[in-house]
């Protein structure tokens, strides 16, 4: 077999994992956004910097246990089981720091640093456990 033929035998493969995950992306992210008080698009359209940090990690906070889906999952089943999860254990997670740090939104609105890298932090964080215990 050709590298040629190859690479056509595996596309199709590729382009469906690819999309089904960046769909995932997409989806988890609107969720987050739809369900966090904080309206992060709004106040990094304002230059909120503590907004934009928090929002990073949300993004990275789904996108990295996804990415591990994907290098481990044989089916596209698979891919949605872990993607669902991980979009869940984010959104948990988002929640748990918000009954911790009291008035966690306003902080944000307010554009406190500290509370948006602590935020980032434990979305990164949890989202790299995540993203283990998926490849096992």
């Amino acid at each position: 077999m050709t590298y040629f033929e190859a690479l056509l035998s595996g596309l199709p493969f590729f382009i469906s994992h690819f999309f089904v995950t960046l769909l995932l992306l997409f989806f988890g992210v609107i969720i987050y956004i739809l369900l966090t008080p904080i309206k992060e698009i709004s106040l990094i359209k304002n230059g909120n910097v503590a907004a934009a940090i928090s929002f990073s990690g949300a993004l990275l906070g789904i996108g990295i246990p996804l990415a591990s889906s994907l290098s481990v999952s044989n089916s596209l089943i698979e891919i949605f089981i872990w993607g669902v999860t991980a979009i869940l254990i984010q959104l948990l997670c988002y929640k748990l720091t918000d009954t911790f740090l009291s008035d966690l939104g306003e902080r944000i609105n307010e554009g406190e640093l500290a509370t948006a890298i602590l935020l980032f932090s434990i979305k990164i964080s949890v989202s790299l456990v995540n993203a283990a215990a998926i490849v096992g």
